[in-house]
């Protein structure tokens, strides 16, 4: 539940859910993320869920910090109440120009590429959160024999449709972008698609998704 609700600037509402980072607390976060949305309070204007904190932005005409923190005081959510979580498998391609830090994850994790990618693709991963970069899951829980730092000097361009670990999490790049984590892959499929204006994000906090190896021709000739 949240520990505490204060003030962010003078036009939002900062709620803390604790310190750690962990799917029970990211699944209080979301409940509440999505209670509120559904809602369509008059004056709130964003919402911006992370892995333990739910920022939520108003409108100073519309409402203030006190009529908002009483509203969200007063939201009820049941613990154990469970969430309708959306079900994708994300097709991956591993060929060498796409892992671009196989290599590096088989020196730092001391283990053998196929046992690295046997690991990644029998888990089922959650989404904490998307952002970074318009519409980017971060997808946890890696087990531990898959966690490596970032890169010590990150890429100028990581591809789009990247797939990258890091620590606890693995994520899709949506677009080309500056990056440090760790490139084991690449998929065909479209994760952001800004033609959608309600929901152009294929992934949300919330939805479970797994990843399935495909062949080069596979991506080469994939159709959405």
């Amino acid at each position: 539940m949240i520990k505490n609700i204060s003030n962010l600037g003078d036009s939002a509402v900062y709620c803390d859910f604790g310190k750690d980072v962990n799917r029970e607390i990211n699944t209080q976060v979301i409940k509440y993320f999505k209670t509120i949305q559904n809602k369509n309070i008059e004056g709130i204007n964003n919402l911006t869920p992370s892995y333990n904190k739910l920022i939520i932005s108003f409108d100073l005409k519309k409402i203030n910090f006190n009529k908002l923190k009483k509203v969200i005081d007063n939201i009820e959510i049941i613990k154990g109440d469970s969430m309708q979580n959306k079900k994708f498998e994300i097709p991956v391609c591993c060929e060498k120009e796409f892992s671009l830090d196989i290599k590096r994850l088989e020196e730092k994790l001391k283990m053998k590429e196929e046992k690295i990618y046997e690991s990644f693709f029998e888990k089922e991963f959650f989404c904490y959160m998307t952002g970074f970069i318009a519409g980017m899951p971060f997808l946890g829980d890696l087990d531990e024999n898959l966690r490596a730092k970032r890169l010590d000097t990150p890429r100028v361009k990581v591809p789009k449709g990247s797939i990258g670990l890091t620590e606890q999490f693995a994520n899709i790049y949506t677009f080309e972008s500056p990056g440090g984590w760790n490139i084991i892959g690449n998929t065909p499929l479209n994760i952001f698609d800004s033609t959608k204006e309600k929901e152009p994000n294929l992934i949300n906090p919330g939805d479970l998704v797994t990843f399935k190896r495909i062949s080069k021709e596979k991506y080469q000739n994939y159709h959405e």
